[in-house]
């Protein structure tokens, strides 16, 4: 196990902020965690877990020991008259395990293509888009408990998934706690992808695609093609322009709360949720602030959704954390200045 020392990690993030890590160990396998914790030089040391790095705003660097996790792995675990279950390692990329499951027939996962980061860093923030949540698709997932030394395995009532939310995302602070951030580290998730398989194709976006096509029975690949074109039309390939995909989650609102602004901006987009709440589009009360397009600095607001905050310095004189921190922190006082709503940013500040 060999740790390396003043690694950079501008290729580690997508949001190309330029950061080091004093000290950086590659974990190919739980062999490698269970080696770092029997050594006493590290075995006591903070660690800063880092999968695909899409969802970090690196404010500087960072001193803890970085466990850049890179287990690999794909395979069909088991196949019951009811599901498939499909394994994959933490370090996989997230949409080349989707299209890999796609492409061998194991549909279920086809809303999520192309969403950046790792297969590991899914459950941590129970990703979602197009009408399907991970845990609408979740099994079970291995970890390593950075305290102990031992793996466990969490299923999906253990990781208490909420909206871009569970366990892994909150701190223990009590005997009675099970907050997991910062004291694990998950190496293998399972997917339960349901048989017969059936599209989910209530999305605007989607309804829009069967009609220009006439296909009104798309099957899992047609869905994972458009999903891959309305997300490139939409979205900057972070490989080109730097950013962290959405920047801050939906708000939910109460009815009245809903009643309230429509009666002050009648083409606010909501959405009504299951549990009665109302679900804001954040892009639209960003772009309805003035915000799309404009910048601080080198973080800027990304021109056709203004949701997505990106890198306008590129790789040869790249944004900051502290200038993209900036840019969110201004727009959440417009935000709530305007409709009464506080934003909440999705990527992990570091």
């Amino acid at each position: 196990m060999i740790v390396e020392s003043n690694v950079p990690l501008q290729p580690y993030n997508s949001f190309g902020i330029v950061a080091r890590a004093q000290h950086l160990a590659r974990i190919a396998g739980e062999a490698d965690l269970a080696a770092l914790h029997a050594d006493p030089a590290w075995r006591d040391a903070p660690r800063f877990v880092l999968g695909g790095g899409s969802n970090i705003v690196l404010t500087g660097d960072v001193k803890s020991l970085v466990l850049k996790v890179e287990i690999k792995g794909l395979r069909l675990l088991e196949e019951t008259p009811r599901a498939w279950i499909v394994e994959a390692g933490a370090g996989e990329t997230w949409h080349d395990a989707v299209e890999w499951m796609v492409r061998n027939g194991y549909p279920g996962l086809e809303n999520l293509a192309l969403i950046p980061g790792t297969v590991g860093g899914s459950p941590v923030q129970n990703i979602g888009a197009y009408g399907v949540e991970l845990q609408d698709r979740f099994d079970s997932l291995d970890a390593f408990d950075l305290e102990t030394g031992r793996s466990f395995t969490l299923d999906a009532a253990q990781c208490a998934f909420g909206y871009r939310d569970s366990v892994f995302k909150h701190v223990r602070s009590g005997p009675n706690d099970f907050g997991l951030a910062g004291k694990a580290v998950i190496t293998r998730v399972r997917f339960r992808l349901p048989k017969p398989w059936k599209a989910v194709v209530g999305y605007l976006d989607l309804e829009r695609k069967m009609e220009e096509t006439g296909n009104f029975t798309p099957s899992a690949q047609d869905i994972f093609d458009w999903i891959c074109a309305i997300r490139r039309a939409k979205l900057p390939d972070w490989r080109v322009l730097g950013n962290a995909g959405s920047f801050f989650k939906n708000p939910t609102v109460t009815p009245e709360q809903c009643a309230d602004i429509i009666a002050r901006d009648p083409k606010i987009v909501h959405y009504p949720m299951d549990d009665g709440s109302i679900k804001l589009a954040a892009g639209w009360l960003i772009d309805a602030c003035g915000w799309k397009g404009k910048s601080v600095g080198n973080a800027g607001v990304y021109e056709r959704q203004a949701l997505v905050l990106v890198n306008r310095g590129g790789r040869e004189n790249p944004v900051t954390g502290g200038e993209v921190m900036t840019l969110a922190k201004a727009i959440q006082t417009s935000v709530y200045e305007r409709f009464g709503i506080r934003l909440e940013p999705e990527p992990v500040v570091v």
